[in-house]
């Protein structure tokens, strides 16, 4: 009779999880989940009462493993020695002072305390959105609620990295809402009202740059005299003011804070280079704002010499009344005393900003531009121009009046010929009033202007364009080439010419419709760079019908797309027909 085989045990292959029953009446688990720092398996070992509470945590355990990694072994973090450990040993070397600050907040004033006690791996989403609310609940803005979450996903990210975590939690938890509110920038009356009380006051460029020119608080501190390039008329912007951290001078005796101490010490740089490379960027600085510069420098001379050996000299265009540069604070809170003595709604400093930023939308400057002006990277200029670029009245109006043009056509304006020139165009307009017209000499060729910065750009680009053709700039008297000048007063640019490219396209029709013969192509371009202000337009296409005093019909069109102006031509050229066989429909039948 045969014998039965006896079971034999079969080992489990290396690297397999393995589940037994201890001696100690427990069941066991263990599982590889990689390898350790010395080269040795990484197996982890795990213990529960049933066989089936450690088979549920070893295949935890193996998920893990084969998708995102289980969390390292080693110490065990909480949420306040980790936060602790990244705030001060991983994000303090390569971030900036500012973006330091902020996180310290964060980490100190709100994370911590809300939620320090909790082991790392066991934080959860509800654990984060339970303190936001608290922290409202409490006072805190959403804007700062919002501020503790992006550090604590910010911190739990790099835990994430170092597999100290196989998830981030603050990447589930529902961030706070922050309903960002629109900013009103000051009108020309309110700017024009602060300018006056600037006039009253110490350091009064400091508010023109602002409102001006558009500079951040920091960059507006942080300008030396060797920045200013009076002779260019251009500002350098190429460091921003760090605002100082103190430490005690007199070993904490005094009962002050830090910034208080009578012999507190800076801990902290005075500047530091503008964050982006497009931060550093040259300005043009208008005249008005550059007499008022050299103004104070002759004020600050003066102010040296009442200091004598106070004077701490550093160079800063912006300075106490000892030289030393202005302090954030300070400088926020003499703007605060300027809105309150001009009589002007409250506002942020950084509101000045948006101002000037509407400012250029409202002129229309070319978004390069604007680009170049305010310091903003390529990547994120269209996103910042719709946050600092704000639709006014005035805006609204400008472009309420392009669609009237373009759905109902121009209407053109009567303006009266200068004595001895040609009637001037439909879309001419008269050049403000003005002393001293700029004119440039392109070869035979005279171009008047009413700013002198807008001919010294055409010189200098022009010389870019025609490398072998000269060009200079003359300085003329009103009266002069009103009577000397070829156009009169109606040609005195008071912007500067675009350089996109206009197309055009043009017919005449006889009395009953038959096409004129004019001797010249029915359709050409030309660069508006070029100075053809008369036939400029920067819309897509722009169309009308008018009739000449000889009873002809002429059809016009222009525009800067190519396509859209041929197919308007073909419809202009229809009404224009129709107009000369039928001139009672269109209100003309008196000028037969």
């Amino acid at each position: 009779m045969a014998q039965p085989r006896k079971h034999q045990k079969s080992r489990q292959p290396n690297g397999a999880s393995s589940i037994y029953l201890g001696k100690d009446g427990r069941w066991h688990g263990r599982v590889t989940v990689g390898v350790k720092d010395d080269g040795t398996p990484d197996r982890r070992h795990v213990s529960r009462k049933t066989r089936a509470e450690v088979t549920k945590v070893v295949r935890d355990l193996e998920r893990q493993r084969d998708s995102s990694g289980v969390r390292k072994v080693g110490q065990t973090w909480t949420v306040k020695t980790w936060l602790t450990h990244w705030v001060e040993n991983i994000a303090a070397p390569h971030v900036g002072e500012n973006t330091i600050d902020g996180y310290r907040v964060a980490v100190y004033h709100h994370l911590i305390p809300g939620l320090g006690a909790h082991r790392l791996e066991k934080l959860e989403p509800e654990h984060l959105e339970r303190l936001y609310q608290k922290m409202q609940a409490n006072g805190s803005a959403a804007g700062t609620a919002h501020q503790a979450h992006r550090t604590v996903n910010t911190a739990l990210n790099e835990a994430v990295r170092r597999r100290h975590l196989t998830l981030n939690p603050a990447s589930v938890a529902k961030a706070p809402k922050v309903e960002e509110e629109e900013v009103e920038p000051y009108s020309l009356e309110e700017v024009q009202r602060l300018l006056a009380e600037a006039v009253k006051v110490r350091n009064t460029a400091r508010w023109v740059i602002a409102l001006a020119l558009g500079l951040r608080q920091g960059e507006a501190l942080g300008l030396k005299w060797e920045d200013v390039d009076f002779e260019a008329g251009v500002i350098l912007v190429r460091r921003g003011r760090l605002r100082p951290r103190y430490k005690h001078g007199c070993g904490d005796k005094c009962g002050r804070k830090p910034g208080y101490c009578p012999q507190k010490i800076n801990t902290r740089r005075e500047t530091k280079d503008t964050k982006t490379r497009a931060g550093k960027r040259p300005i043009g600085v208008p005249e008005e704002l550059l007499r008022l510069l050299k103004r104070h420098k002759e004020e600050q001379e003066r102010e040296r010499a009442l200091a004598r050996d106070l004077w701490v000299e550093k160079g800063y265009v912006f300075t106490s009344p000892t030289g030393e540069p202005l302090n954030p604070n300070t400088d926020y809170h003499r703007w605060k005393d300027l809105l309150e003595a001009a009589g002007v709604r409250d506002g942020r400093l950084h509101d000045a900003r948006h101002t000037a930023a509407t400012v250029l939308l409202i002129l229309g400057v070319p978004e390069a531009v604007v680009d170049r002006i305010m310091g903003w990277e390529p990547g994120k200029s269209a996103r910042m121009r719709r946050r600092y670029q704000h639709l006014t009245g005035q805006v609204l109006q400008q472009t309420a009046a392009k669609i009237g043009g373009l759905l109902w056509g121009p209407k053109p304006r009567v303006v009266e010929p200068a004595p001895g020139g040609p009637a001037p165009g439909p879309s001419q307009t008269s050049a403000p009033e003005g002393p001293t017209v700029y004119v440039v000499l392109l070869g035979e060729r005279r171009i008047p202007f009413l700013h002198h910065e807008h001919a010294d750009a055409v010189v200098l680009q022009w010389g870019t364009d025609h490398p072998n053709h000269s060009a200079e700039v003359e300085e003329w008297n009103r009266e002069k080439w009103e009577h000397k000048g070829p156009g009169g007063a109606r040609a005195i640019r008071d912007r500067m010419p675009d350089r996109r490219i206009v197309h055009h396209a043009h017919a005449v029709y006889l009395p009953g419709g038959e096409r004129l013969n004019i001797g010249r192509d029915e359709q050409w371009s030309v660069a508006a760079w070029e100075f053809e202000t008369e036939h400029y337009t920067d819309l897509p296409v722009r169309w009308h019908t008018s009739r000449r005093p000889g009873c002809e019909v002429e059809a016009q069109v222009r525009g800067t797309d190519k396509d859209a102006v041929a197919v308007a031509m073909a419809e202009a050229c229809a009404q224009a027909v129709d107009r000369a066989k039928n001139p009672g429909k269109y209100g003309d039948a008196n000028e037969w």
